[in-house]
């Protein structure tokens, strides 16, 4: 009876998995802060992507951890820089399978950590950085990236980008804005998986956690803007964010289960103190409910086989 009458139901098709890519690792290199997730060589990053694929996961979001960084991020639009040679192998890999996505931003690619260009004075320079953000948005097409993740929040970064493709002819390439994303102490882990540089914090240009009127007007933004998805991050915190967000939108809502939200469950089920596949399934379940039409999730490929 429960399973004739729910209203929400879970799809592998609606999971997305990230995963981080290392570069110069020989070997998968496990991540402390979020047990069973790891930085993949390039041959391991290739078995997972099979893996999510023989799974029916709708796409994999990557994440490149290069050798060097510099202010610029000159490695993010370097067509041998190590995002964009493994967006190449997993394409060729899986990339008729599901959707091969990228993370355009410039945070795992400077030395400063932050997701821009720093001024003189050393604070975000938004348009110097819009102008990387297009450098990297025509890189990461060319190397066959299917959609963009701009994850950056920078005024005016979907308008750029789309600018951007659409002069290159690149009118395939989807646009997912992160057009809610709080400035949030659940992304920890996050910051070990991609051995963050950051020093300080980004509250500059990320949201307010304590402001929900304003994720719907940043929201409404990147809609104006031409962006084909928008993203709410985190997603158990801000399922009111969520809520409202899918309530106006004429296109694809997706929320992130962020770093912090997989190490909580992680920790607490191996100290016994939950069940943890009911947890999961109940926090993926609510994240639908709130609205999202697809959840990015560190556990995308076992719930899709649970699924199965």
């Amino acid at each position: 009876m429960r399973r004739l009458t729910a209203e929400t139901r879970l799809h592998p098709a609606e999971l997305i998995l990230p995963l981080f890519v290392r570069e110069g690792a020989s070997e998968p290199q496990p991540i402390a802060s979020m047990p069973g997730v790891a930085q993949h060589s390039l041959d391991s990053l290739k078995r997972a992507a099979v893996e999510a694929a023989e799974a029916g996961v709708g796409g994999v979001m990557l994440f490149g951890v290069p050798q060097t960084r510099d202010a610029v991020g000159s490695a993010a639009t370097d067509p041998d820089g190590i995002l964009n040679v493994a967006t190449r192998a997993v394409v060729d890999e899986v990339g008729d399978a599901l959707v091969v996505q990228t993370d355009l931003c410039l945070d795992e690619f400077t030395d400063h950590g932050h997701c821009g260009v720093l001024d003189g004075e050393g604070h975000v320079d938004n348009d110097a950085t819009l102008l990387r953000y297009r450098d990297m948005a025509i890189a990461q097409a060319e190397a066959g990236s299917q959609l963009l993740g701009l994850s950056g929040m920078m005024d005016g970064q979907v308008a750029a980008v789309r600018d951007a493709l659409d002069a290159a002819g690149r009118t395939d390439v989807v646009i997912l804005a992160y057009a809610a994303k709080y400035a949030s102490g659940f992304y920890g882990p996050f910051r070990e998986a991609v051995d963050s540089q950051l020093s300080g914090d980004r509250r500059a240009y990320q949201q307010d956690p304590a402001n929900r009127r304003e994720g719907l007007r940043e929201a409404c933004l990147d809609l104006e803007e031409g962006a084909d998805i928008l993203m709410v991050k985190p997603a158990l915190s801000y399922l009111d964010v969520l809520s409202d967000v899918a309530a106006i939108s004429d296109v694809p809502v997706w929320a992130y289960q962020v770093s912090g939200e997989y190490a909580m469950v992680e920790a607490a089920a191996a100290n016994g103190w939950i069940d943890r596949e009911r947890v999961i399934e109940e926090t993926l379940i609510g994240v639908r409910r709130a609205g999202a039409d697809a959840v990015l999730t560190y556990w995308a490929t076992e719930v899709a086989g649970w699924l199965r």
